[in-house]
């Protein structure tokens, strides 16, 4: 058992060193957009999702990149930058797979099913991460899907409580639907109903 742990703490270590540049290009990304967001003076954040309209239905692919105002993608890199590495941890290949799973999933469901808004922000993709994460405890069962289900769980908790109803100008939905999305991903793979 001792080996088994050690062996995937150092494959967690080792692999997020991998990572690193992944992670900092994803962080680019967002932050760069920040910085059109502001240029554009928010007017760039019509491109999040409109649910119930035509004009809505681009942001289904854009609203995990844009974001409202600071706070809104600071307190968003964290977890990104965290459980995305997770994520990583089984490749970069599953790590696209799952990620553009969660997007296109949870971008339909707020589309469909959300209050009429603009909703924008990788709350969503977090969430569905951070889904993934708690179900592999059980579904992978191997101890470094433990270790890292278990941090996510834990350090993470508050994910769990933003798919409520809470403060006036959050998308609680883009949460919820990104928690649907990411157990919906993590289902479907182990069914073999979606294939990397």
């Amino acid at each position: 058992m001792l080996e088994q742990l050690n062996a995937s703490l150092t494959l967690i270590i080792s692999q997020t060193k991998q990572n690193y540049h992944i992670l900092e290009m994803i962080l680019l990304i967002i932050w760069s957009v920040f910085g059109l967001v502001l240029i554009t003076k928010g007017r760039l954040l019509y491109l999040g999702i409109i649910p119930r309209r035509l004009i809505g239905l681009p942001g289904i692919i854009f609203a995990p990149f844009l974001h409202a105002n600071f706070n809104h993608i600071f307190f968003n890199s964290i977890p990104l930058v965290v459980l995305g590495n997770f994520i990583l941890i089984d490749g970069l290949n599953y790590f696209i797979y799952v990620t553009i799973a969660i997007i296109l999933q949870s971008g339909i469901l707020i589309w469909c099913f959300a209050k009429p808004a603009i909703h924008v922000g990788a709350s969503s993709l977090i969430t569905g991460y951070w889904g993934i994460l708690a179900c592999n405890i059980v579904q992978n069962g191997s101890v470094t899907a433990i270790i890292l289900g278990v941090i996510s769980l834990y350090y993470f908790a508050g994910i769990f409580f933003g798919i409520f109803p809470s403060k006036k100008g959050v998308s609680w939905e883009g949460h919820l639907f990104g928690l649907i999305a990411g157990i919906a991903t993590n289902w479907e793979m182990a069914h073999g109903l979606l294939h990397l």
